[in-house]
């Protein structure tokens, strides 16, 4: 099995991967650097690939998932009260927005 081959992950690991990936580029990571960072996440929760025997399994660890909303938590509380406004009211135009779309598209 040649280095970067995927095929050993379970279905669930991949997709993991692949939201874990999406979340950073929505973020502005390259995409090269967003999977590569995916991927060693999945690997840190859930040491790698599925290996076959018995008593290999060992329960995942979800704190890298923890960490990162921590942080992400921390910096969203850290705003001001005029900046959270803002995004309020700039989210609330995009539904809108949205919404006239699908509207019309129907």
């Amino acid at each position: 099995m040649p280095r970067g081959d995927k095929s050993a992950y379970s279905d669930k690991q991949k997709r993991k991967a692949e939201h874990i990936e999406e979340s950073y580029e929505s973020r502005g990571v390259p995409e090269s650097e967003a999977e590569r960072r995916a991927w060693a996440t999945v690997n840190k929760e859930s040491g790698g690939g599925e290996k076959s025997g018995s008593g290999r399994g060992k329960p995942e660890s979800h704190d890298s998932s923890r960490k990162g909303g921590k942080k992400g938590g921390a910096v969203s509380a850290s705003r001001t009260a005029e900046e959270r406004s803002a995004s309020a009211r700039k989210a609330a135009a995009t539904r809108k927005r949205n919404a006239a779309a699908r509207a019309g598209s129907h």
